[in-house]
Formats: structure tokens, sequence, C-alpha cells
């Protein structure tokens, strides 16, 4: 009755009064039927609720008013009115024996209490904080397709039962010229892997489906995404062996522009144009072919056509306002990436708008020889006056470069990584980044710095450093250095999105971390190369593979949870 009568005089917002003074009721009720001494258990309940709406804080209180004869016997005639809502004279007589029984020793106030005053005595109880939800998963934010497809990926990686034969039939398909094994001949086998392992690691096929794939991980919270072209060139063994007759002049050199060059340059200029303005594109010097594989073997600056191609990717990734990253490859060939890369940034790193990098050279940690090169290429910046651009990684080379360059344990990689990105972070040279020889102990350049890592270790210590750089900086926005995290799309998902989610709890403390997922696109068949390269570096780096296979499962486990109403 009470809530009828309420529903048709109280604010739509109220509507819930329906159900609220219905409790109110059965405590009138309900306090007929208590023994002395007790309170009923729902009286705490309604008082709690009817707190929250006006019109049911009235009504607990005609509640109240009947649980005392003297409230009753000297509430003066008021105009406030409930239709058909009268006070129970049993409720009232219960109420008083229910008074007498209190085992309150407060004696009754002398002044007498009017239904006003009741009311104005009666405030609603102080709002009590919200219960403490515990955080959200950091994987919450993914897909569940791309959960699923990540727990199969790492399950196949981490188990010495499947990945041997997935590698070796990976291999025949990355280097096949068989029709009927290329994924972009053969309809049923290109099915199969698009909607597997490409789908994983890769963008797409053509610029749409790479347009949709990188909006959806926008939407995510990411900053932004690394983009390469992943089309390589398969060379037979005659061709291999005779690289150098592509870089003289004659018709096969032509041959090498029209075939190979070309290809790759309109391939990556059609890259530059599908990232947006704040993207990184990759670009993968092999990927030009013979030329740059014998010009890279012998240390020696690109052809004339290969440099042209280059510049032109340059100028039109500078103009975009996209940032190019050089991509670190074998050892054999490295020295002259390095040569190549140091080059670029010193011709287009200098005056730039925003004072941050173009071009990006990659380092890999895992080499002895990294610090040196890197404190090179540092010493050199900072005397000729443009920003160097690092993209610090760890090493995907491991299976193919000479054992006796990489350092001999994890634990000094791991070291060389975390000092390196250390000196970088707070521009100062430290026992791990040395000045070399001759140069300016003191200087250190600007720089532009990406820090591509699976290892949730160093990126949390990186994170460190940098909120002590702002908290240290005094609002000076210049002092905190142009930085980025970046994974691998389809790996170390777990390491990505808490990143993001720290990004997304930053509020106002400072920027929060820019994060990118590093993907290909391209045809399946093209993709083949980087898909091997990919299980590769699975292989090699069991625990983490391990660790991301733990993390799926548990995502998984907990939105089955989820489903079923179990907490989770």
């Amino acid at each position: 009755m009470f809530g009828s009568e309420l529903s048709n005089h109280s604010h739509p917002s109220e509507q819930p009064l329906v159900v609220l003074c219905q409790v109110v009721a059965y405590e009138l009720s309900a306090l007929a039927r208590s023994p002395k001494n007790s309170v009923h258990p729902m009286t705490s309940v309604s008082r709690s609720l009817c707190g929250t709406f006006p019109a049911c804080r009235a009504s607990h209180r005609l509640a109240l008013l009947a649980s005392s004869p003297a409230l009753v016997a000297s509430t003066p005639k008021t105009n406030f009115h409930l239709p058909h809502a009268k006070l129970s004279s049993r409720a009232t007589n219960l109420a008083t024996a229910r008074s007498l029984h209190s085992s309150s020793n407060h004696s009754s106030p002398s002044t007498p209490v009017t239904l006003a005053s009741a009311v104005n005595l009666q405030q609603p109880p102080p709002e009590q904080p919200p219960p403490t939800m515990a955080a959200p998963s950091p994987l919450a934010v993914l897909p569940l397709t791309n959960v699923l497809r990540s727990l199969m990926t790492t399950t196949v990686s981490s188990s010495p039962l499947l990945l041997p034969p997935s590698l070796a039939v990976m291999s025949i398909l990355a280097n096949t010229t068989q029709p009927l094994l290329n994924p972009d001949e053969n309809p049923l086998l290109r099915l199969l892997l698009k909607n597997t392992f490409y789908a994983q690691f890769c963008a797409g096929e053509n610029a749409a489906e790479v347009r949709q794939t990188v909006d959806s991980l926008k939407r995510i919270g990411f900053g932004g995404v690394i983009l390469g072209y992943a089309r390589e060139v398969v060379l037979t063994e005659a061709q291999r062996a005779d690289l150098a007759s592509c870089a003289s002049d004659g018709a096969a050199a032509e041959e090498c522009i029209q075939n190979e060059i070309r290809p790759w340059a309109e391939g990556t200029l059609q890259t530059v144009r599908l990232a947006e303005a704040g993207d990184f594109v990759a670009l993968k010097f092999t990927g030009a072919g013979r030329q740059a594989l014998y010009a890279l073997s012998q240390r020696q600056p690109p052809t004339p056509a290969l440099a042209s191609a280059i510049d032109e990717i340059c100028r039109l990734a500078a103009s975009r306002g996209v940032r190019l990253l050089l991509d670190a490859e074998q050892q054999a060939l490295q020295p002259g990436i390095d040569d190549w890369s140091l080059d670029l940034m010193r011709r287009h790193n200098r005056g730039t708008p925003d004072g941050r990098a173009v071009v990006y050279g990659t380092y890999q940690a895992y080499l002895k020889a990294t610090p040196a090169t890197l404190a090179r290429h540092l010493a050199a910046a900072h005397a000729q006056g443009f920003a160097l651009g690092v993209k610090l990684v760890r090493g995907a080379y491991l299976g193919s470069d000479p054992r006796h360059l990489i350092h001999d344990t994890k634990a000094d990689t791991d070291r060389a990584y975390d000092g390196a990105a250390e000196a970088l972070l707070r521009r100062r040279w430290n026992d791990v980044l040395v000045p070399p020889a001759g140069g300016d102990s003191a200087g250190f350049p600007a720089v532009s710095v990406v820090l591509a890592t699976h290892n949730r270790e160093s990126v949390l210590r990186a994170q460190d450093i940098l909120s002590e750089i702002k908290a240290s900086s005094a609002g000076d926005a210049g002092a905190a250095p142009d930085v980025a995290f970046a994974q691998l799309q389809g790996m170390a998902d777990e390491v990505s999105c808490e990143l993001v989610a720290r990004g997304r709890g930053a509020g106002g403390e400072g920027a929060p971390p820019r994060v990118y997922k590093y993907l290909v696109w391209g045809s399946t068949g093209e993709c083949m190369k980087y898909l091997l390269r990919r299980a590769y570096e699975n292989r090699d780096a069991v625990q983490r593979t391990k660790n991301g296979r733990e993390a799926m499962r548990k995502e998984v486990v907990r939105r089955v949870k989820g489903m079923l109403g179990l907490s989770a």
C-alpha cells in the first residue's frame, strides 16, 4: 500500500520506492512480532537504503515515530500526509513495550519531541564508501578471439612435442618455390594460415584490412602501431652466389632495380601512407633484394637506385609525421646497416619541428659490441648536432648469429639492456654506456627512444626511472625524454596491456606511457618469413613463452567464471 501511493506522487527517479517502502511496511509489522530487546535485522537495511530517496526517508521516519508513544502523544497536527498511511495502534502499543525493555540507560528527553523535530533529528546516515573492487585484469581489453589465438600459439610454441614439426613445416612454407606450398597460390592453405598464425601476428593483406586492425588496436588503448611491409626476396642458390652481378651496371643490375628495389620501395611508401601521424614504419633493407644484400655484406654505401628509394621513403615519412625504424638483421649484415642508419639519422634527424628523431637505428643488447657501437653513435650525434633515434631490443637472431659475439648469460644481456636504457632515459653516461675514447664525457645528445622489449622487469624498471625524472623535473615538460614502449603483435600481450592499463590510470600524474604494437602487412605468402622468425623467437625464449601461455590461460578461466557468475 505504501509503495503504490508513494509511487504515484514521487519523482520518476524514485520509482524504486515501490520496493523500498514495502520494506518499511514490513518493519512496522515486524515490530509487532519482535521479542523484547531485539532489533529486527531489516531495520538497518531499510535505514541505509531509504537514505538514498527523500520520500522513502519520510516513510522511515514514520516507522520510527510508531516505535515511541511519546512521539505520537506529542505530535501536533501537520500537513504531512500519505494517503491511506495510518499508524497501527497495535504497533504503537508493542513499540511502547519495546522501548520499556530497551537496554539503553539514557533518560528520556525532558522537552517534548514533535514530529517535525523527530524528522529533523533523524538525518540520513552518512554515506559509506563503496566496497573496494578487485583491479580489472589488464587482458580484459582484448577480444576473446585474440585471447584464444594467443593461448593456442603459446601452447604450440612452448610444447617440446608440437614445436619441432611446426617449425619444420613453416620453414618449408617460408622458403618454397612450389605453387602447391605457397599460401598465395593454394587457397586451402591460405585459409588455414590466415585465420590462425597470420591473424595472430599480421595486420592484413590490403589497406582496408590494415586500417581495421590498426583502428582496433588504438580503440583498445595503444598509442599507435609500428607497421612493416612483409615482402622479402626469395633467392635461389645461384642468385645468392652471384650477388655482385647486381651491383654493377648492366642487364642484371637493371633487373634487380625493376623486380626487387622498385616493388620494395612502392610497398614501403604505401606502408607510410597507411600509417598515421605519430605511428612508426619499420624498414628492412634486405627486403630490397640483391643490391641491398651485396652492399651490406661488403659494408658499402647503397647503390644510387637504392639510395634514391630510401631517401624518398624518408622524405614522405617526415612530411606525414611518421617515424622510421631501421630493422636490425643478422650480424653478417649488421655493420653495414649501422653505417647506413647513422648516415640517414645525420641527414634526416637535424632540425625537425618537434626536436624528435625521424629515423631510428636498432641496437641489439645481446651483442657484446652493442654498448660501444651505441656510444660511438651518441658521441657523433652530440658532436654533429642531430638527434639520435634508438630502438633498443635484446635481439632476435640468437639461432643464426655467431655465439661468441653474444653475451655469455641471459643476466649479462639483461644488465646490458637495462643499463643502456637507463643511460638513454637519464641522458647520462654510466658504467654500461661509456663515452668513447676522446669523446666528451659530459655531453649527451638529444635522443628519441623506443624500448622494444617483452621483458616485464625491464619495462617496470624503465617506468620507475621515468616517474623519478618527472617527479624531479618540477613540471618541466622538456625534462622528460621522448620514449615509447613496443611489443610484437601477438606476443607479450600481458606486458602491453599492463602498460595500457597503467596509462589509463595515470590521471593527471604526468603523461601516460606510449605503447605500440609491431605488426607487418602483406599477403599470407609474403608474411611467411616473418612468421617463421616469430616462431624461432618463441622457441628461443621458452620461459617468456610459458609466461604468456599461463597469462592467457588465466584470462580464459577468469572469463569463463564471469560467464557462470562465479568470482573471478
